[in-house]
């Protein structure tokens, strides 16, 4: 079984580049899919995706993914099984650290003033974000 990582280029870059790289919506569903799977085919993950586009789509953009330095992918008999590099956990701090920087100047308390908008947040979530917070405050 051979392991194969991003190609050669990639090696260039430098580490963490690929946490630069947003997702777009297609591949996000493709890494939802193999991170509830933990690996996936291509078949599979076709299988998997909502309104799939082709195949050979998906297997394109599992190959922006590999490149992307998101995926993994070992070669199986006939068949490639793609594996992620990260968790998704990582990836949502990646993504977040994103977000705070494009558009809240790196301020956590402005993001969090715009997700308290009271039409959006009630009294419960209030009180759960209040705990998360005293928890926080303890540590």
């Amino acid at each position: 079984m051979t392991v194969h990582h991003a190609p050669p280029n990639f090696a260039a870059m430098p580490a963490g580049h690929h946490e630069h790289d947003p997702l777009s919506r297609r591949e996000r569903q493709i890494m939802d899919v193999i991170w509830r799977a933990g690996r996936a085919t291509a078949t599979e993950i076709h299988g998997s995706l909502p309104d799939a586009p082709s195949y050979s789509a998906v297997r394109a953009l599992l190959a922006v993914l590999v490149n992307k330095g998101h995926l993994k992918h070992e070669r199986d008999g006939k068949r490639y099984v793609y594996e992620p590099l990260a968790s998704q956990e990582k990836a949502g701090k990646s993504a977040l650290r994103r977000l705070l920087s494009t558009f809240f100047n790196n301020s956590p308390a402005s993001l969090v003033a715009t997700l308290l908008d009271p039409k959006d947040v009630d009294s419960d979530e209030l009180a759960r974000i209040r705990k998360l917070i005293d928890q926080k405050k303890r540590k």
